[in-house]
């Protein structure tokens, strides 16, 4: 059955069905109004699955979603073909449709993988997403492990997995044997640094808050203290629950010979929260360890520590942000994902070059036989920079004049018709410094404004679900609207560059 569903995607693919962009757009569009008409259908699921409150569904599932989907459309490079999503139990629709999002978009066929342990939302998801999406591209496979070591049995151009380590590497594995690209994005321990001269009410709070969400089942929660609540007889009934019972025993064993901090005595030596120094004890502790997938800091203290993401000041916000990628490093996962970095993961970005045919006696240095005088011509016209920046010459700032005004009109053309470019490369030059790079998302907020903060933290309402909506819509300028403003932004923005390299 997995063959099938594989072989009936690629060839839909193969027919060219997936890459125009009105395509595209359309599917986006009836994904966006799946999540809108079935909002109500998937809170249920979710509070099957996981207790979760109505009001949290919005906050840490959907707004993102449909900020995603808005963004989607950027360029238009190769699609990669056909590519298989599979999804993670904890954010079932988040950490499944995002990635889909951005696979619709570089106009691939994608197999969606929903995880079987929230099996209400897979069983949703598989019956919903044929209602709005072309079955034969985007088709849903429910199941187990079996299901599973199936498809990744089968030739995909692309995997996206979302889960943990150990299947990483299965998933990793399986990949090779086709040579096919994979983006993991995996957990680990991700550590929170709190400077001596922090506000520690605001530090406290927010750090509780990213630990206890979604009832602490989330990849990039702070890990450093590990706390538990004592439930009375009779929860509260949007109280969280740990998603099955092995997940549950799982988490129960690490309390095995330790004292409960928050309901019992608490024993210093032994609980998970580590004491340092200073600063560079903080650093030595971290880079002694695995990556972890996110470091939350209080201090900068970026220079000197690797992650997948950082967020100062805060926890879990830099994953909200749709211009920072999100994704692992090392043990935590490869590759990244998120707004324009989900449309490049599921790409090609093909090298193009045009050339004239004419001109051909420049070209005659090149050729047979060769000469001193060849030579020094072929030396001449290959040497980079074609202006020496190092030298105190006039010359390399009316090039800069001219680049700049020349890279002005460019601009203002490309973005006045919504056009893209498809000519980029892998590697040469900076594109080889990308792939030997990790790029690290960092989002530094303030202590301050914490009363804008207030409306994630618990007891939801109506009233905080409303704000917290309104202060997670984005973009500022929606890019996919036919307007202008952006591209007189981009304009005013090259004319200061004109003006400052002048």
């Amino acid at each position: 059955m997995e063959k099938q569903v594989v072989q009936q995607a690629r060839e839909a693919f193969l027919a060219g069905r997936s890459r125009p962009l009105e395509f595209r757009v359309q599917q986006l569009k009836s994904l966006q109004r799946m999540i809108t008409d079935r909002q109500g259908e998937i809170a249920t699921a979710l509070k099957q699955d996981i207790n979760r409150s109505q009001y949290d569904t919005p906050l840490l599932e959907l707004i993102g979603l449909e900020n995603e989907i808005s963004l989607a459309v950027y360029i238009q490079p190769e699609p990669l073909g056909v590519v298989l999503i599979i999804g993670a139990w904890n954010y079932p629709w988040a950490l499944t449709l995002q990635p889909l999002v951005g696979a619709i978009a570089a106009g691939n066929a994608a197999v969606v993988k929903p995880s079987e342990l929230s099996e209400y939302s897979a069983s949703l998801l598989k019956a919903l997403l044929p209602r709005y999406l072309d079955q034969e591209l985007y088709p849903v496979v429910c199941g187990g492990v079996s299901e599973t070591q199936e498809l990744l049995r089968q030739r995909f151009d692309h995997v996206f997995y979302t889960g943990n380590s150990t299947v990483g590497k299965l998933v990793m594995e399986a990949a090779a044997r086709h040579l096919t690209p994979v983006t993991l994005e995996l957990g680990g321990k991700s550590p929170c640094y709190i400077d001596k001269d922090v506000d520690l009410r605001v530090a406290c709070r927010r750090i509780t808050w990213g630990k206890f969400v979604n009832c602490g089942q989330t990849c990039i929660a702070p890990d450093y203290i590990l706390s538990f609540m004592g439930l009375t007889p009779n929860p509260p009934p949007d109280y969280g629950r740990i998603i099955n019972q092995r997940h549950f025993n799982r988490v129960m064993a690490l309390l095995d010979g330790y004292t409960a901090a928050v309901g019992g005595q608490s024993d210093a030596s032994q609980r998970y929260i580590v004491t340092i120094s200073d600063i560079d004890d903080a650093i030595h502790f971290l880079n002694e360890r695995e990556k972890p997938l996110a470091l939350y800091v209080v201090k900068r203290m970026l220079a000197e520590t690797t992650s997948g993401g950082v967020t100062v000041n805060d926890v879990m916000m830099h994953y909200a942000l749709n211009s920072l990628p999100f994704g692992g490093v090392g043990q935590s996962g490869t590759g990244r994902y998120h707004g324009k970095h989900t449309f490049d993961q599921f790409s090609h970005h093909r090298a193009c070059l045009v050339k004239s045919l004419g001109m051909e006696e420049v070209n005659m240095a090149r050729y047979p036989p060769q000469n001193r005088q060849k030579a020094r011509r072929v030396r001449l016209a290959m040497r980079t920079p074609l202006v020496d920046f190092s030298r105190k010459t006039y010359v390399w700032a009316v090039t800069a004049t001219v680049f700049a005004f020349g890279l002005l009109v460019t601009l203002t053309a490309i973005l006045l018709i919504a056009g893209g470019l498809n000519c980029t490369c892998r590697y040469h030059g900076k594109h080889t410094f990308d792939q030997f790079s990790h790029h690290r998302a960092c989002l530094v907020k303030s202590l301050g404004m914490e009363e804008v903060n207030m409306a994630r933290y618990p007891p939801q309402n109506r009233q905080k679900a409303r704000r917290v909506r309104l202060a997670m819509r984005t973009p500022l300028v929606d890019f996919s609207k036919g307007t202008y403003i952006w591209a007189v932004t981009a304009s005013i923005v090259a004319l200061g560059l004109l003006v400052a390299l002048t």
